[in-house]
């Protein structure tokens, strides 16, 4: 959303709703300055491979620390995924390529159903390995379309990284460009009586369609081994201006905040063969608020799997999900939310397809070493 706290009256409900993600505050100079010194060192220090693995588990060290002694909750701009670990590459460009197939996804989510305007997203993107120059490469292309309210936006970038193999893995370090479009198309509700102003009366608000395009760009660091893997990236680097105009009165200029996120994941294998346990963590910001993911999925026979993801101080999520004879995979997540909005709301789903497959074998692969099936 174009500014932090987005708020918007409903009539028929007389609700105030706001994107509110509830996590915790911390100091935003401390925290932006740590992450874009630990995202631009590693990028100038990738020669040296035992050199970025240290660096990764001290900026995760750092992360965590930062998640542990936080408190408070204040809203970030982002759309929010429960199934972030199947949707990584609309976030973190680092991942292009690194499964070493052409893998595509496509993912829905209806938020906080019960109400007007309620967020709804949905993504769609696709990546794929590359040789050239006798180098591994990715490419890759992310749409992601969100709309909340007044607010509709679309996020369309194409994606690069290049892969580096190491000892323990692969490491991907990926670049996305692309431009984000806002539209604001507002229809406002004003109560009778003299103490109310109209919106045509207040040159701070907009009364007709607003639209503004600008460009954007993110990086992105992802490590890819056989038991485990990580990801630091941060979106929106340049932070795009958004310029809105109003006959009469001068442009409103807001900006879009950089966002960083964090992921790790292990892959635990249990005493009977054919279970696996698969816990991950998320930690997301936008320099002034932060918020992290708890997860723990079991997966059955690399085929079926399910668990529970709790999100700090907002939603309790159930996850499932099975892959079919063809190899399309399919996802569900459903959040139980814990804050006092669950009064005017049945909870928010998410539905999530994909597919990889290796070109030279023109289907999806039986086996994975990867823990990040999809």
């Amino acid at each position: 959303m174009f500014i932090s706290y987005f708020s918007l009256f409903i009539p028929e409900e007389k609700h105030l709703i706001k994107r509110n993600i509830f996590g915790p505050q911390i100091n935003k100079s401390i925290f932006v300055y740590v992450l874009d010194f630990y995202l631009f060192y590693w990028f100038n220090s990738i020669v040296s491979n035992s050199l970025v693995i240290k660096e990764m588990k001290r900026t995760i060290t750092a992360f965590l620390f930062l998640i542990i002694f936080c408190s408070h909750g204040q809203s970030q701009q982002d759309p929010v995924a429960s199934q972030y670990m199947f949707n990584t590459l609309t976030y973190n460009p680092g991942i292009a390529g690194t499964s070493g197939m052409i893998c595509a996804t496509a993912l829905n989510r209806q938020q906080w159903l019960g109400f007007d305007g309620a967020p709804v997203t949905t993504v769609f993107n696709i990546s794929a390995p590359v040789s050239l120059f006798k180098r591994k490469h990715g490419v890759g292309l992310v749409i992601e379309s969100d709309n909340i309210g007044f607010n509709k936006d679309l996020d369309l970038s194409a994606v690069y990284s290049y892969i580096a193999d190491l000892n323990i893995g692969k490491l991907g370090i990926g670049i996305n460009l692309g431009m984000l479009s806002k539209t604001l198309e507002p229809t406002w509700y004003v109560p009778e009586g003299d103490d109310f102003t109209p919106p045509g009366q207040d040159p701070l608000i907009p009364t007709s369609k607003e639209n503004f395009i600008a460009f954007d760009a993110g990086l992105g660091v992802f490590l890819q081994a056989d038991n485990y893997y990580g990801s630091l990236s941060v979106t929106h680097l340049n932070q795009p201006k958004i310029r809105y105009s109003k006959e009469g009165n001068e442009d409103v200029v807001t900006y879009v905040s950089r966002h960083y996120y964090l992921t790790a994941g292990y892959n635990v294998q249990l005493t009977n063969p054919s279970f696996e346990l698969l816990p991950s963590v998320f930690a997301y910001s936008d320099g002034k608020a932060l918020q992290f993911n708890i997860t723990s999925l079991v997966r059955y026979n690399k085929k079926v799997w399910g668990g529970v993801s709790y999100r700090a101080g907002d939603a309790l999520i159930g996850i499932a999900g099975f892959e079919l004879f063809n190899g399309i995979r399919i996802g569900y997540s459903y959040d139980f939310p814990l804050s006092d909005i669950r009064k005017g709301t049945s909870g928010s789903h998410e539905l999530l397809v994909n597919y990889c497959f290796d070109l030279s074998l023109g289907r999806s692969p039986m086996r994975y070493k990867s823990i990040r099936f999809l």
